[in-house]
């Protein structure tokens, strides 16, 4: 599900930076926010740039898929 937040939109999301995610000058980050229903996902370097959201048994799958990796 591909979906921008629009200026109506009550829902204020509270952005982690993951601790997987670094470059030789600290700036090669994603960060996730948990929201009901969608765990969404954006580029630290382009705070208002585009973002994806996911289910949450999605992101499980991904975050347990990646754990094997």
């Amino acid at each position: 599900m591909i979906r921008k937040l629009t200026a109506g939109d009550t829902l204020e999301l509270a952005w982690f930076k993951s601790s997987y995610s670094s470059g030789p000058d600290g700036d090669t980050c994603v960060e996730i926010a948990q929201a009901p229903g969608a765990v969404h996902v954006r580029d630290s370097k382009i705070a208002d740039g585009p973002r994806f959201a996911v289910g949450g048994a999605a992101w499980a799958a991904f975050v347990t898929y990646s754990a094997e990796a």
